[in-house]
């Protein structure tokens, strides 16, 4: 049983609770806690949408600087699959996720929140990439997804200097997509996922495919993969509810079963 991670699921909302204290600091027990449940996440059909959340007081400080400064060339060498595979396996889940980040959200734990569909930030949140003031530069994919989200000027200005950025200037350079009081953040995090309970699952799994492969890929691929995606829903139940509630009750009516 995980010991820093749990998957706690409510009403078709799961939660992904980091919990290691005190600051959430992720060693690689909890990149690995965090690696198994995400996957469980993905694979039970209770959970049509998941919630990363940290807490109350912070969401996550950062790796574990004590475990990492110890390790040779060779040991990182070894590592570092295993720091870039905990974010790879959080952005995997095949269905919607937010992060509801309160509190330091620095280094890896910026990169758990990048990891995420989208972000909703506490008005007590500071997010940053500091790695270059330890002489590195962040390894769980902060570099790349920054990038592509807020464009490579931006990520480059905060991963050069590994300043901190508050909760309104991440939303001013869209690294967050909302802020709300700090002990309303979680709530509003998990209203946003429940919209997805009893959605057409496959179909949101498609479309989160077909947005994140796509940004991989030139113009012509990501046309080709949303065509196979869009084409493949039509081998679906809820392809035919969908279009046959929309043809005899009108839009937004549907009951979908997930299959």
């Amino acid at each position: 049983m995980a010991e820093f991670v749990s998957l706690d699921v409510d009403g078709g909302v799961g939660t992904i609770r980091l919990d290691r204290p005190k600051m959430n600091a992720l060693d690689a027990q909890m990149q690995r806690e965090l690696i198994d449940v995400s996957v469980e996440a993905d694979a039970r059909d209770d959970v049509a949408a998941v919630v990363v959340y940290g807490g109350e007081r912070v969401f996550a400080a950062g790796a574990d600087i004590k475990e990492m400064g110890a390790m040779s060339y060779q040991a990182m060498a070894r590592h570092s699959v295993l720091l870039q595979d905990f974010t790879k396996a959080l952005a995997a889940i095949g269905k919607p996720t937010v992060s509801a980040v309160t509190g330091f959200a620095l280094g890896g734990g910026c990169e758990v929140a990048l990891a995420t569909d989208v972000r909703f930030a506490a008005d007590n949140a500071t997010f940053g990439q500091p790695e270059i003031l330890l002489g590195v530069i962040p390894g769980a994919g902060g570099t790349q997804r920054l990038a592509r989200l807020i464009g490579p000027a931006k990520a480059k200005d905060l991963i050069y200097t590994g300043r901190f950025v508050d909760a309104a200037e991440a939303l001013a350079i869209g690294l967050v997509d909302q802020v709300h009081p700090a002990d309303q953040v979680y709530a509003k995090a998990v209203e946003w996922a429940r919209q997805f309970v009893g959605g057409p699952a496959l179909a949101l799994r498609a479309a989160k495919s077909a947005v994140d492969r796509g940004l991989e890929v030139d113009l012509v691929t990501g046309l080709e993969i949303e065509r196979m995606e869009f084409s493949g829903l039509f081998a679906t139940d809820d392809q035919t509810a969908g279009m046959r509630s929309f043809v005899e009750n009108g839009p937004g009516k549907a009951t979908f079963a997930g299959s």
